[in-house]
């Protein structure tokens, strides 16, 4: 039997694209898309525990908020609001589970 090696070589390297494209090129886009989620919830509870400090007293909620904000600006990060809003709150409870641990 002959085969033509052009053809079945032209097959195998479409099907090896298709799964490439398919599933590895989602895989590492998410991959990156959470290292720089985690990046950026890094810098948010750096901008947390900051304002937290600056900030002191309570009903001083939305400057602390403006404060993250504007120090993730500087860092060249953007988040919608409603996922930021969701960080915050994240990370105050973070911060707070941290803090009752060691007055335990």
């Amino acid at each position: 039997m002959k085969y033509d090696i052009t053809a079945i070589c032209g097959i195998i390297i479409s099907v090896a694209l298709m799964v490439f494209t398919a599933y590895l090129v989602p895989y590492i886009k998410s991959r990156f898309d959470a290292a720089k989620l985690e990046k950026i919830m890094k810098w948010v509870e750096i901008g947390v525990q900051a304002a937290e400090m600056i900030f002191k007293g309570t009903g001083m909620g939305e400057k602390k908020k403006e404060y993250v904000m504007e120090f993730l600006k500087k860092k060249g990060l953007s988040v919608d609001t409603d996922s930021l809003d969701n960080m915050i709150e994240s990370a105050v409870l973070k911060m707070k589970k941290a803090l009752l641990e060691v007055s335990k």
